[in-house]
């Protein structure tokens, strides 16, 4: 099957490839094998036929296709990415629905065609152990800039994992996927109230996901946390037998500092992973950009300053994960046994495992989770109902109670120490209040042409606090220090915010050279790696000479500057060549102007005695007929007739060897 024109009527959704028999979609997608299967879509391998370049399809699977739930969430995930147009996310390119069997009940199930990512999934990396220290910090900042982009974008993730991150093998670049339980900012209805609703990931749920409470961009970057503390370690912040055990660790327990089960984690890498994982949101990082910026500068040694410095905390108890998960899996299993024996019960088994789906019998599984991609999926209704069980446990209850007992206790010792030191020296703590101190000054350091993490030490070795401020500039590369304010050599005094001015890099990129004859996703990839983070548009027209569905040019053309936020037109050729109006010329005129176009010239003479000869009177392309490149062309060339033949004057001889009468 030849690819269609652009702009040609589109065909049924469900077609065969006359030659192979392999599916294509909408007469445009058609899929090879079979590269992934999740607990809800398959993923082919696919060709898109009109522009010729591989892709990746994610068709919903025919038996959840009749579920409502089911395809909500798979459309929402369509919806919630095609808007964002992001290096580090994995791009959408359209969607769509496809009948599913013979279209005996009607079912349509949903497709997504999406960008092919080659390489391998961070839960492939982490079992093979191959990811080190910088490496985890690298990925961490790929993933932190992909989730940076879909906040501002209004889109909050909410299942950060290894199995939903990919890193390229060419360039190692980190590509987010699956925004199958995305949800706008602003979406009242993220509390996720509903019966079988989707929580998230056991691993790298945050608490207030697992509370039920909302959700916002604090929720992913808690969840990139985790997620870092594994690439730092090998192994997930919190473990257990069951998802439930898992999420009330979240909810209650402190994980163990990185650098305990790896030494080479710096303790600015502590910093910061406590920071990302606080039990409060307003605790944690404001955004991604700010997660960034302390991940940065924890590669320089600069620790986050108002992280927790421990592995306790006086509002959490922590309770042994083998008793939690003892005193739940009998209840819980033998809840979802009488669940099974009634059909009409829309409580959903609660665990779920990827790619192997839920047990048929409803039972839970209770396998011991070695990776993120191993782990559970919970309901709300399902902690709803079962962490009221866990909290009211014996073992739960004498814990919290012998954490009151010490709080009590340590208050009583602070008030007496309190008393004491106010009757016994009062005078001399006031007249130490009141004593005039000059203050301390110093001196701004110089900054200018050093980074940003390394600008932002020597002003924290200086006793001050920095303020960072990013402006564009076109002479200083992004990232590095321009200068600060007040400025370098004027005295302050210490502890004293300091504004670091750094650049943002320039505002407008130049157009790269030599894209013509490239494919239009690696002149996508070129633009991007270039600074545009603006839209990329794709238009269609013909030339003579570049290739079908390579590039032609861009708008604004090679070497002139477009805003860094602007739009470039990518002209991809159609491989075809419009014929002009050819009749009324000469042979000669109409050869060049077709072999100009690239097309091959054939010549057929007729006799004309009407036209003169060497005129072009037919052409077997009509004008403004469009044909492939190279295409041959035949003309019709008026030619001179023969003029007609005269009479003998020679007398014709009769038998006898005389001449006729009318022969002389």
């Amino acid at each position: 099957m030849s690819p269609r024109r652009p702009g040609a009527a589109p065909r049924s959704s469900k077609e065969f490839h006359l030659s192979t028999g392999t599916r294509v979609l909408n007469g445009r997608y058609e899929l090879g094998d079979l590269i992934g299967r999740g607990g809800m879509a398959d993923v082919y391998r696919g060709t898109d036929l009109r522009l010729g370049r591989d892709v990746a399809v994610k068709i919903l699977r025919a038996d959840l296709a009749r579920d409502p739930q089911f395809l909500a969430r798979f459309r929402r995930e369509a919806q919630s990415v095609a808007g964002l147009n992001h290096v580090s996310i994995v791009a959408v390119y359209d969607s769509g629905e496809e009948s599913q069997g013979d279209g005996v009940d009607g079912v349509k199930a949903p497709y997504i065609v999406m960008e092919i990512v080659h390489g391998k999934t961070l839960k492939d990396l982490l079992k093979a152990g191959e990811v080190s220290i910088d490496q985890a910090v690298e990925y961490s900042l790929g993933i932190l800039a992909a989730l940076e982009y879909s906040h501002k974008s209004g889109i909050v993730h909410r299942d950060i994992k290894p199995g939903n991150v990919m890193v390229r093998g060419d360039s190692g670049r980190i590509k987010v996927m699956d925004f199958g339980i995305a949800r706008a900012v602003t979406d009242s209805s993220a509390t996720m109230t509903q019966t079988q609703a989707v929580v998230g990931t056991a691993q790298y749920l945050s608490p207030e996901q697992a509370l039920g409470e909302t959700v916002d961009a604090r929720s992913d970057l808690y969840s990139a946390g985790c997620l870092l503390y594994e690439l730092l370690t090998g192994r997930p912040p919190f473990q257990g037998d069951s998802p439930v055990s898992v999420a009330y660790q979240h909810v209650q327990g402190i994980a163990v500092p990185p650098s305990k089960l790896n030494p080479e984690v710096s303790a600015a890498l502590d910093s910061v992973v406590a920071k990302a994982m606080r039990k409060k949101r307003e605790d944690r990082f404001p955004d991604a950009a700010a997660f960034r910026r302390a991940l940065r500068a924890a590669l320089g040694g600069v620790a986050v300053h108002d992280a927790p410095q421990d592995s306790t905390a006086a509002n959490l108890v922590a309770v042994p994960t083998e008793a939690i998960s003892a005193a739940v899996e009998e209840p819980t299993t033998a809840r979802h046994r009488a669940g099974a024996a009634h059909p009409g019960d829309s409580t959903t088994a609660l665990a779920q495992v990827p790619d192997h789906g839920a047990a048929s019998d409803g039972t839970l599984a209770s396998a011991p989770y070695d990776t993120a991609e191993d782990a559970l999926t919970l309901t709300q209704d399902q902690l709803r109902v079962l962490l009221p069980e866990i909290r009211n446990l014996p073992e739960v209850q004498q814990a919290q109670r012998t954490h009151r007992r010490h709080r009590r206790g340590l208050m009583v010792t602070l008030w007496i120490f309190l008393l004491m030191v106010l009757g016994g020296g009062g005078f001399g703590i006031y007249s130490w209040l009141t004593r005039p101190i000059p203050p301390e000054l110093v001196a701004v350091p110089a900054v200018a042409q050093l980074t940003e993490s390394a600008a932002m030490q020597k002003l924290y070795d200086a006793h001050l606090q920095p303020k960072l401020s990013h402006v564009a500039s076109a002479t200083v590369p992004e990232g590095t220090a321009i200068g600060t304010d007040p400025q370098e050599g004027e005295m302050i005094e210490v502890n004293k915010d300091v504004k670091l001015v750094v650049s943002a890099g320039p505002t407008a990129v130049q157009i790269p050279d030599k894209l013509q004859g490239q494919s239009e996703p690696a002149v996508r990839d070129i633009l991007r790696n270039a600074g545009l983070k603006g839209t990329l548009v794709t238009t269609f027209a013909d030339n003579a000479t570049v290739p079908a569905n390579q590039v032609i040019a861009t708008k604004p053309a090679a070497g002139q500057s477009v805003p860094v936020n602007g739009t470039v037109e990518i002209i991809v050729s159609t491989g075809k060549v419009e014929v002009p109006e050819l009749r009324g010329q000469t042979v000669d005129q109409a050869t060049t102007v077709l072999e100009g176009l690239g097309l091959q010239v054939r010549v057929e003479e007729k006799d004309n005695s009407v036209v003169p000869a060497g005129q072009v009177t037919g052409q077997s392309v009509a004008a403004k007929e469009r044909i492939d490149q190279g295409g041959v062309v035949t003309l019709t060339v008026a030619r001179k007739p023969p003029p007609p033949p005269t009479p003998s004057s020679k007398p014709t001889p009769t038998p006898s060897g005389k001449p006729t009468a009318d022969g002389g």
